[in-house]
């Protein structure tokens, strides 16, 4: 694609960069490959997500010329949905919190969109909260005109992904024994499982959540600190058939690694990412020097420098 001259803002979105982690990844491990998603426009893998809801709709006659898309987010499908309504001529109504960093906040003002902001209980992700974002853009997309993206029940999420498993398929020349993605709305897990695994039935699926709120594996919902998952309840798009294991990994163990992956492997992401690496690591370990594990860099780190993520380390 180098070279080219694209069309519109949306002929980026895919075709990331697949790397190898070179120094986290201890000796007699199975190899481990990140797919870089903060190579998206918006800086995550949130892009592929939008694209396809807002086309789906478009094509089904869901959403007209100069409708408003409303949704409620954490901040990077947010952005993902301001910068594609840019691109396809729509406007845009989100509904976030200050529980999320103040530069995704930031970043989808920027792009164009109206925010509304539900006070969080001093910044702690919650069941509570994430219900009271949802039915809120629920009923701000009740007005004439407005279109609701409904990430967390709309299937049209997962079309966006299919690609991003058919690029992994691609990039490892149909090498990869494991796949590991943590569970927010449960699309890009399942969307891209179901790609693999249309390519080999034997791919393992691992799903990640945070200890700290452990549904999907039959615990205690709970606050959570990282940002885009652990929602407090199982999502409605989660296929508990399609995965093999789930591992349950603490918010400071995933900033932790953020920070380690920025500084060992010049890897900038946020704390799902770090997640991620942590299960991908713990995974690899038991798999062994024969085997290839993916997982995905969610976003960039660029979101969170001003959270605990990084701030003060």
């Amino acid at each position: 694609m180098g070279g080219m001259v694209q069309s519109s803002v949306m002929d980026l979105i895919g075709n990331t960069p697949l790397l190898p982690l070179r120094r986290l990844v201890p000796q007699g491990h199975a190899r481990v490959l990140v797919k870089l998603e903060q190579a998206n426009p918006t800086g995550s893998m949130k892009d592929r997500a939008a694209l396809a809801i807002a086309r789906c709709a478009a094509q089904s006659g869901r959403l007209h010329p100069g409708d408003t898309i409303v949704e409620c987010t954490s901040g990077s499908t947010g952005t993902s949905l301001a910068s594609v309504a840019v691109a396809m001529g729509y406007k845009c109504l989100l509904v976030s919190s200050d529980a999320f960093s103040a530069e995704k906040l930031a970043h989808m003002q920027a792009l164009g969109a109206e925010l509304q902001i539900v006070r969080s209980d001093n910044k702690k992700i919650t069941a509570e909260l994430v219900k009271t974002l949802i039915e809120t853009s629920r009923q701000l997309s009740q007005q004439p005109g407005h279109f609701w993206a409904d990430q967390f029940n709309n299937p049209d999420v997962l079309s966006g992904y299919t690609d991003l498993g058919n690029e992994i398929w691609t990039q490892t020349a149909g090498r990869v024994d494991a796949f590991v993605q943590l569970v927010g709305t449960g699309g890009s897990l399942r969307g891209t499982a179901e790609a693999l695994r249309l390519h080999d039935r034997a791919i393992r699926i691992v799903a990640v959540e945070p200890a700290e709120s452990p549904v999907l594996s039959g615990g205690t919902s709970g606050a959570n600190r990282i940002e885009g998952i652990g929602m407090g309840y199982v999502v409605p798009l989660w296929k508990p058939d399609l995965v093999d294991e789930i591992i349950s990994v603490s918010a400071s163990d995933a900033m932790a690694m953020s920070r380690r992956l920025a500084r060992e492997e010049g890897i900038f992401a946020g704390a799902s990412s770090g997640a991620n690496v942590v299960a991908a690591l713990r995974l690899a370990e038991r798999l062994g020097p024969d085997a290839t594990v993916v997982t995905l860099m969610i976003d960039t780190g660029i979101k969170y420098l001003s959270t605990e993520v990084y701030k003060e380390h």
